[in-house]
């Protein structure tokens, strides 16, 4: 699976090159609930044909009956750069489907040059980060390596969004809690590597589209080379594994790191990092363990659900309340029943 963003651009640029027409366009600012977040991306080509989405469908829609000649001329002659706003009456947010106050803003760029729409694939292909920076007034766009995410950028002039490769998971442990989670990673656009060096473990695989690997934990964090869009997660239950990956995990700019266990075994596993392995209470504020938020969870399927639950919004810069801690919530329990 790739991102969204690759497909589109991809898409974007076998439509240029087959000698069609399109416009590419990108969601640059929301008011109030939106069905798509700043920065989402669409391809329309003259035909009416589609990928991605700035919308519900809705606005998808309108776009192709004022764009396209599949409603009428289609008006994809201009060069300059267009911005268009949807949902600023009730009467509009109901017809395009937004939520109640809901309002966006789209700037659109006709026939973007196929040189730097080709670079910018490539880019992204190889795996790269690249922040592009699109000019209002001329439709001009450059493109600059970066090393971080950034914010969508837009203040009526340029508009600057940074793009790159997938999130990537690393799962330590082919078990069946790893095959749920590994599904809702991969249904969330994130790249997934699955490792577990024993064999027993990963004859039972069963879901597509997963890298694997039988290197020791250690190696294989070393080898995935996490950076801040990189996630990993201990789910072995076997101290020997899931120690050796977290420690290397650590001290890597994964955004988040997870283990897990009972609060009795994580807090031997805490114990033991800082007594054996000079870890510190400091240290170990980024191991989220217990793994996952409190939801009641029971089975492997409702347990991934808490865990990527958890992820998503670390990912998403969301702070989550202390009442959602597995381990605050099992010991309030625990505290209520004695």
């Amino acid at each position: 699976m790739e991102t969204v963003d690759v497909r589109v651009l991809r898409e974007a640029r076998s439509w240029h090159a087959q000698g069609h027409r399109l416009l590419l366009a990108t969601v640059v600012k929301t008011w109030g609930s939106s069905p798509r977040p700043v920065g989402s991306m669409m391809a329309l080509r003259e035909d009416g044909r589609c990928v991605g989405s700035v919308s519900g469908g809705c606005i998808e829609d309108d776009l192709v009956h004022r764009y396209t000649r599949a409603y009428g001329d289609g008006a994809m002659a201009q060069s300059t750069p267009e911005l268009v706003r949807y949902g600023v009456t009730a009467d509009e947010a109901h017809r395009f489907g937004l939520p109640c106050g809901g309002t966006l803003e789209l700037l659109l760029e006709f026939q973007p040059d196929f040189e730097t729409l080709d670079a910018l694939v490539r880019r992204l292909e190889s795996g790269q980060l690249v922040q592009r920076t699109v000019y209002v007034a001329t439709g001009a766009v450059t493109l600059t390596p970066t090393s971080a995410p950034d914010a969508v950028r837009f203040d009526g002039l340029t508009l600057s969004c940074t793009l790159g490769p997938q999130y990537r998971m690393l799962l330590i442990g082919a078990g069946v809690l790893a095959e749920y989670l590994a599904t809702m990673a991969l249904f969330n656009d994130f790249s997934v590597t699955v490792c577990d060096p024993r064999v027993e473990h990963l004859g039972n695989w069963s879901v597509p589209g997963v890298q694997i690997t039988r290197e020791m934990p250690d190696d294989a964090v070393l080898a995935l080379a996490p950076d801040t869009r990189t996630c990993i997660v201990a789910l072995s239950h076997d101290p020997k594994l899931d120690d050796l990956a977290l420690l290397e995990a650590l001290h890597s700019p994964a955004f988040y790191v997870g283990a897990i266990g009972s609060r009795r075994n994580t807090s031997s596993r805490r114990e033991r990092f800082i007594e054996h392995f000079g870890e510190t209470t400091t240290s170990l504020e980024r191991l989220h363990a217990p793994v996952g938020i409190y939801i009641g969870s029971r089975t492997p399927a409702e347990i991934a659900v808490s865990i990527m639950a958890e992820i998503l919004a670390v990912k998403n810069g969301v702070a989550l309340p202390a009442a959602l801690s597995v381990e605050q919530v099992k010991r309030r329990l625990t505290t209520s029943i004695a």
